[in-house]
């Protein structure tokens, strides 16, 4: 599949990527999870991302849903089409991917896997293993993530994928880290012009720097996740989402950026979800 290209860029101004995860959307709007009307707090996040700047696309990293169907990814699409923003979407475990292509296959929201943008290209991967909460990437995946990076060495990369590809130190979430993380760094260690990689998955924001590489996380956009526990554990930490300003010559910089106040209807003593 061909991918309509802007042209390098030679002035610094950054592009402008936002990036929002783990939606839980439930079946039919205001049901609950955990105590909290997920899809009130997804609505919020992109009601406040959009009034803070204008960016070049949205990358929307796995868990859309928390039970598939189609009217739960509709509705998130009507959400997204308000924002006037190219979105990509990439599925995570919760996910089902055949009905996301169904739904996200315009122009401007798809499950395309890569875009080019300027000096930088976007690469999209899917870390789902059917029927399990934990990642894995295929061969097919590594092999189309080499293939971008040796089809465009020009431009810079970044790389989002769901699940997370370093540990958290965090028991309960660890065992659902890509199973073959080791060769995907090894991959990337080869080709200097991959500056990052993004995912969701820990609820939780993230920040590393591995052999050059700059690895994040963003929050959900409902409940985030207690790291510090060694068992399934829930933080009142309010949604939020990550911006990223990429620029010309390789340059990243990035924040978390949160809804106000704390989420206090959130069932804490939940024992998963």
């Amino acid at each position: 599949m061909k991918h309509a290209a802007m042209p390098l860029a030679r002035e610094q101004q950054p592009l402008k990527i936002l990036q929002i995860s783990d939606l839980h959307i439930l079946a039919e709007a205001g049901d609950t999870m955990l105590g909290i009307d997920t899809e009130y707090y997804f609505h919020a996040v992109l009601r406040q991302a959009g009034s803070t700047g204008n960016y070049d696309l949205v990358l929307v990293s796995g868990d859309l849903t928390q039970y598939p169907c189609l009217a739960s990814y509709r509705r998130i699409h009507a959400a997204l089409q308000k924002l006037h923003t190219p979105c990509l979407c990439l599925p995570g475990n919760h996910d089902d991917f055949a009905q996301m292509q169904l739904v996200f296959q315009g122009p401007d929201i798809s499950c395309n896997k890569q875009k080019l943008l300027g000096n930088w290209q976007i690469i999209c991967l899917n870390s789902q293993i059917p029927d399990s909460p934990c990642g894995r990437l295929s061969n097919a995946e590594l092999e189309f993530l080499e293939s971008c990076l040796q089809r465009n060495p020009e431009r810079f990369a970044i790389i989002a994928v769901h699940h997370h590809c370093i540990p958290t130190d965090c028991r309960w979430m660890d065992i659902m880290q890509i199973a073959n993380s080791a060769q995907l760094l090894e991959l990337l260690a080869r080709h200097p012009k991959a500056r990052a990689i993004t995912f969701g998955h820990i609820h939780h924001s993230l920040h590393s720097i591995q052999n050059n590489l700059e690895i994040f996380a963003a929050p959900a956009t409902c409940f985030q996740f207690n790291l510090d526990s060694r068992e399934f554990a829930l933080r009142q930490t309010p949604p939020g989402y990550r911006i990223f300003s990429l620029y010309p010559d390789g340059r990243i910089d990035s924040e978390v950026l949160r809804l106000p106040g704390r989420l206090t209807e959130l069932q804490m003593d939940s024992e998963g979800y």
